[in-house]
């Protein structure tokens, strides 16, 4: 192989290359065949190769690819506005469109900051987010993630953001319930609010189901309801931050529509085009576009691709095919189907601690000690192991490390495409099992599991 000069996130490491996918598969140049267990990072939602998108993404391109937002619009950025006001709950009826999640949660949090200084409230400019939240790598999505490990390289740059424990129920205190536990979570956001000072907060940011800094972490029933309570009650808007849960992945059109919670902005990214092409948005409520419409007129946001018609082509693509194909109620059937398999494993296995998830976003979570729920320290890279064994065996997962204030934690997300079938989960089980006992082995070899 040829000098490459691609800077590749471990430098000096060889990666297989791609050929091609088709489905839940991925094959390299060498022949081998992966099954995308992950949905790359959490994003190819309907698979590779899907030949409706391919021919949508011709088409525009046959039209045009790129006008800048501030000259045109197009119909396809239309026809996507439009299908996204029809999916989102309550008044969430207006998308801003960007290219990444990051740039997503970062617009949302512009837009939260503008609306109040647009409501004659300029001091409302906080925003307050939870440890164990991954919203993103530019600076102010990291400043709003409580991810400690992808944190720590920037601290002394970032706005001090994260401020209350996320619910986190496989580690909840013994003697409480669920319900109470729920309650206690969400109530921390109200003793932040009231310490800062309700008149410096403009937004509170949360994941519906914890993803990449803890490992599809599923909230308690009624931790989101009041939340929305507590925001209400301090004139707080609430971001839910879909990137990751959005577009059927949980089994439902959104995260937060599990918990019948309407935000006032949420972000996506990911499955909105499914892989296909660089795209996410940031869907504002109407309350807040008439207020800056009626003031400055113009959301001080946007990037040179914000709102590219191709894009937004093969956007468009991917929510037909999502519908036609039913994805959002495949991903509830086939989701539940998945957990049991991996309940299974947890059961079976010493070295799984917990099993959990929602739809089709699930991840195991390791333990040095079952009974105690003692994990590993980070420095042991026992979810690497489990990851880098997977890959050996043809089968790819998602790191989500360091939960544990980011010193411990190992999880990994299992997360396949919504087009997976019962056999196909099947076959990634047997491999999954295979990669963790290997570590399982490994690990009880060395006297390091209990």
């Amino acid at each position: 192989m040829t000098k490459s000069y691609v800077i590749k996130p471990e430098l000096g490491k060889e990666y297989p290359v791609i050929s091609h996918g088709k489905g839940i598969y991925l094959y390299d140049k060498e022949g081998n065949r992966y099954i995308d267990g992950s949905s790359g990072a959490v994003t190819a939602s309907i698979g590779h190769g899907v030949e409706e998108v391919a021919e949508a993404m011709y088409a525009q391109a046959k039209e045009v690819s790129f006008v800048y937002r501030s000259h045109f619009s197009s119909d396809a950025v239309e026809k996507l506005a439009t299908k996204l006001a029809e999916w989102a709950p309550g008044s969430l009826n207006w998308t801003f469109f960007v290219s990444s999640g990051s740039e997503a949660t970062e617009t949302a949090q512009k837009i939260a900051i503008q609306y109040w200084q647009e409501k004659g409230r300029p001091t409302k400019n906080r925003i307050i987010s939870r440890w164990m939240s991954y919203h993103g790598i530019t600076m102010g999505a990291l400043s709003m993630s409580g991810h400690v490990l992808r944190r720590k390289r920037f601290t002394p740059l970032l706005a001090d953001y994260p401020a209350i424990t996320g619910p986190y129920p496989y580690r909840k205190p013994e003697d409480m319930s669920l319900e109470s536990y729920a309650l206690a979570c969400a109530n921390e956001l109200e003793t932040a609010i009231l310490r800062v000072g309700p008149e410096q907060v403009a937004a509170f940011i949360a994941e519906p189901v914890i993803g990449a800094s803890g490992g599809a972490v599923v909230p308690p029933d009624g931790y989101f309801q009041r939340i929305r309570e507590i925001c209400d009650k301090y004139e707080v808007l609430f971001i839910a931050d879909e990137v990751m849960t959005g577009v059927g992945r949980t089994g439902k059109a959104f995260g937060i529509d599990h918990w019948g919670v309407v935000p006032d902005l949420m972000t996506l990214g990911k499955g909105m085009s499914a892989g296909y092409t660089p795209m996410a948005a940031t869907i504002v409520s109407d309350e807040i576009i008439e207020t800056i419409t009626k003031g400055s007129g113009s959301i001080m946001a946007g990037h040179t691709y914000s709102a590219n018609p191709q894009s937004a082509a093969v956007s468009l693509a991917v929510l037909d095919y999502v519908e036609k194909h039913q994805l959002v109620d495949k991903a509830r059937e086939q989701g539940a189907y998945l957990l049991a398999r991996l309940k299974e494993l947890a059961d079976e296995l010493p070295l799984i601690g917990d099993a959990r998830g929602l739809g089709m976003l699930c991840a195991l979570e390791f333990v040095k000690n079952k009974q105690t729920k003692e994990p590993f320290a980070l420095s042991q890279g026992v979810g690497v192991k489990v990851i880098e064994k997977a890959f050996e065996k043809g089968l790819l997962i998602y790191p989500a490390m360091g939960g544990i204030e980011g010193v411990a934690g190992d999880a990994v997300i299992i997360s396949p495409p919504l087009t997976i079938t019962t056999e196909q989960i099947d076959e990634l089980i047997s491999l999954l099992k295979e990669a963790v006992i290997a570590v399982q082995q490994e690990l009880q070899d060395k006297a390091l599991i209990g």
